[in-house]
């Protein structure tokens, strides 16, 4: 068991730290909405992408891919590609959401289960973090904290 632990010690991090981000995105998401209002959802999105990046960079760097550099040069590489990454798939995201919420209508749906309402745009966003957890791995393995 431990050296399945230790084989996939990466990914396993990278899952758990990831539920985290996410759980940190879903949160100042859903606040952002009770303040701004349903319709500025992808206002809110980019509020909850901004915080949930932060917190990726560090759990990302200190515990995940273990960078132990800390030359000012190399911060630099590294927070500039992370957020580059972290760019390009919060327009993925954002391009996802408009087309599930504004033109197939998810908005439209919604279900209750045990009390609690999901709507059209949760699912959506659900879908979307999927997609982007997987790209955002791939950016962070193979270009931002590679060996």
């Amino acid at each position: 068991m431990k050296k399945l632990i230790k084989k996939y010690k990466e990914i396993i991090l990278y899952i758990f730290f990831g539920m985290l981000t996410t759980i940190v995105n879903f949160v100042i998401y859903f606040i952002m909405n009770a303040l701004l209002g349903e319709d500025m959802y992808l206002v809110s999105n980019v509020i909850a992408w901004i915080g949930a990046v932060a917190f990726a960079y560090v759990t990302n760097k200190i515990w995940v891919f273990e960078s132990k550099s800390r030359e000012s040069k190399t911060l630099l590489r590294e927070i500039g590609e992370f957020v580059s990454a972290r760019l390009l798939s919060l327009g993925i995201e954002e391009t996802g959401l408009y087309i599930f919420v504004d033109l197939l209508k998810f908005s439209t749906f919604s279900f209750s289960f045990l009390r609690l309402t999901i709507t059209g745009d949760v699912i959506a966003k659900v879908i979307m973090q999927v997609i982007v957890v997987t790209l955002n791995y791939i950016f962070s393995k193979f270009i931002i904290f590679k060996k």
